[in-house]
Order: C-alpha cells, then sequence, then structure tokens
C-alpha cells in the first residue's frame, strides 16, 4: 500500500517537474536566467512584498504515515518548495499572466484590447499617471502595447505575478512619483514612450495630453502654459523643449520674477514668459 501511495505520488512530482522545465526552457530562450520555482528574494524597490505563510499543521493521519513510512517522509520534503513557490515570485505564474491579456497568435504581445482587459482587472483608468509608472517599470518602447519579455522582466523587478500581487503594489508605484530623481526619469521616459517611432519629436495634442498628466496637478502655471500652447504656431515639441519644461516648473517663481531671459532657455519658454507678463498688464 505505502509502495503504491510513494508511486504515485513520485508519478506527480515527475509530471510537475516536466510542467516546470518546460516553462523554464522558454524563459531560457527569452534570455531569462532565473530559475523557476527557486526562491527569488523580494524587490528592494518595493515595499509591499508578501509575507510569509504559516506552514500547515500536519494532522494526526499525516504523523502517522511520517512514523509508519520513510519513504512519505522523502516526499513531504519536496512539497517544502512547493509551498514556498506560492509566497515568491513564480516566473512560471507570471508567464501565464501575460497570455491571459496576450491572447493566441499574437506575437508574444500584449496589444490594445488586451490592455484595457488588463486596466479592468487591476481598476486603473488606462489614462491614469500610475500606468505610465508601471510602462516605465517595465521599460516599455511603445504606447499601449507590452512585449513578453518586457512584462517579464518588469514584472519580475517588482515581484508581482498575479493581479492582485500588482494592485497591492499600486500605492507603491504612485509614491515612485514623489521621489524627485525617479520624476525627472519618468518625464523624460514618457517623451519617448508617447512619440510616434518614426518622429523626434511629439505632436502637440500628445504632448499636452502628458504634460498634464506629469504636471497638471502639480505644477500650478500649467494651466496658463496649456493655453499658450494652445493659441501658438507650435505643432510639435522637441526633446529640449520637453525637458526644459520640467526644469522651468521647479526653477521659475510663479511670478516669474527670476526668469532670465538671457539665460539658456529655448525660444518657446522666452515666448511663454512674454505673453504670460502681457495677459498680466492687460
Amino acid at each position: 500500500m505505502h509502495s503504491d501511495a510513494a508511486n504515485l505520488q513520485l508519478s506527480s512530482h515527475l509530471t510537475t517537474l516536466a510542467s516546470i522545465h518546460k516553462i523554464h526552457h522558454t524563459l531560457h530562450r527569452l534570455n531569462l536566467t532565473e530559475d523557476v520555482g527557486q526562491d527569488s528574494r523580494p524587490s528592494a524597490c518595493c515595499p509591499r512584498a508578501m509575507p510569509p505563510r504559516k506552514k500547515r499543521r500536519p494532522s494526526a493521519g499525516d504523523d502517522m504515515s511520517a512514523k509508519k513510512s520513510r519513504q512519505d517522509s522523502v516526499f513531504r520534503k519536496h512539497e517544502t518548495p512547493q509551498i514556498r513557490e506560492e509566497e515568491t515570485f513564480s516566473s512560471k505564474r507570471c508567464l501565464e499572466w501575460f497570455y491571459e491579456y496576450a491572447g493566441e497568435g499574437c506575437d508574444d504581445v500584449v496589444g490594445p484590447e488586451g490592455m484595457e482587459k488588463f486596466c479592468e482587472d487591476i481598476g486603473v483608468e488606462p489614462e491614469n499617471v500610475v500606468m505610465l509608472v508601471l510602462a516605465w517599470k517595465l521599460d516599455a518602447q511603445s504606447m499601449g502595447y507590452f512585449t513578453l519579455q518586457e512584462w517579464l522582466r518588469g514584472m519580475g523587478s517588482l515581484q508581482c505575478d498575479s493581479t492582485e500581487r500588482l494592485r497591492n503594489s499600486l500605492d507603491y508605484l504612485r509614491s515612485v512619483l514623489n521621489d524627485s530623481t525617479s520624476f525627472k526619469l519618468i518625464y523624460r521616459y514618457a517623451f519617448d514612450f508617447a512619440r510616434e517611432k518614426d518622429q523626434r519629436s511629439l505632436d502637440l495634442n500628445t504632448a499636452k495630453c502628458m504634460l498634464g498628466l506629469l504636471l497638471g496637478k502639480t505644477w500650478p502655471l500649467f494651466p496658463v502654459f496649456n493655453q499658450f500652447l494652445e493659441q501658438s504656431k507650435y505643432k510639435v515639441i522637441n526633446k529640449d523643449q520637453w525637458c526644459n519644461v520640467l526644469e522651468f516648473s521647479r526653477t521659475i517663481n510663479l511670478d516669474l520674477s527670476n526668469y532670465d531671459e538671457d539665460g539658456a532657455w529655448p525660444v518657446l519658454l522666452d515666448e511663454f514668459v512674454e505673453w504670460y507678463k502681457e495677459r498680466q498688464m492687460s
């Protein structure tokens, strides 16, 4: 009897190992070197690591089996890593989670339709700034798309392999915006993320939307700067102008009293200051 039970458990473990080997082969093909099922260290940047669960107390029946069967004790040791796998990041679960949104025959990409469902599942509007922070964490190259490699590497750094874990990390992602250095990196990233890849500049409408997303709630002069852009001759914003707008918002007083017209500011901002002062005088 004990021998049959041991064989059955052994067969079950071999099936599990075969499944893990298959998923590991996929990850290896993508140059992802972490071992599936192995303990992963929680990300240092993310404070919301899952707490360890308490081990289940063995029942009286389990104790009897352990005493009666030495083989049963051996198999019990093999079950421990499986319990830990549920507590820590799992590349296998992350991969399965990705394909909930990528579907089949999609060249390993989550596209606009999958992205819409993804946003619904995590409870975030697509235009919410937290989605931009997530895209930055994944180092996504195109707005509205996540590739398989971006997903696995980015979610791995966040230690998220399920909808629940990502939902629990949203507050952390929002808090990243409060760090001045990280915000500057996200702001610069947003320019390349949002622009058409065959263009070197952002079209004005996209630029205004992204500026509103990033500066609309923190820069009191944004509404009037937005009005200036709407009535201006500009059709696109280049990267130098984009980066200088952030510097302007951080260093120039709201009354513009410390703005140096002879400084190294782009003409766009010279014209904004002139336009704004004329409005204040009239």
